[in-house]
């Protein structure tokens, strides 16, 4: 569900109860493509982790937003981020200079 590399990222954006258009997710995603974002959001959404809001107006309006499912993966991502800073800055350097 949570697989590929642009995700995870359109979860950071849209935590803590965010609603944003899909203007501003691709603003706030460098290096994404709109085909991409797209792609992306229709896969959350049809796994139930976003939910995708029309405004039947001119000119249409559609918002992104956690479900409350979704919203429940906070913690394990924040435990994620907790363990990935936790990681050794030695390491981190060795592994730099193993791949030159």
């Amino acid at each position: 569900m949570l697989e590929g590399r642009w995700k995870l990222v359109i979860l950071f954006h849209l935590f803590g109860g965010r609603i944003l258009r899909f203007s501003e997710l691709e603003r706030a995603i460098p290096g994404i493509s709109q085909k991409m974002l797209i792609q992306q959001l229709r896969q959350l959404e049809k796994d139930g982790i976003v939910r995708r809001i029309v405004h039947h107006q001119v000119p249409p309006k559609v918002e992104y937003c956690l479900t409350d499912w979704g919203q429940e993966l906070c913690p394990a991502l924040d435990a994620l981020l907790t363990w990935v800073a936790k990681r050794p800055l030695e390491e981190r350097s060795e592994e730099c200079r193993d791949e030159e």
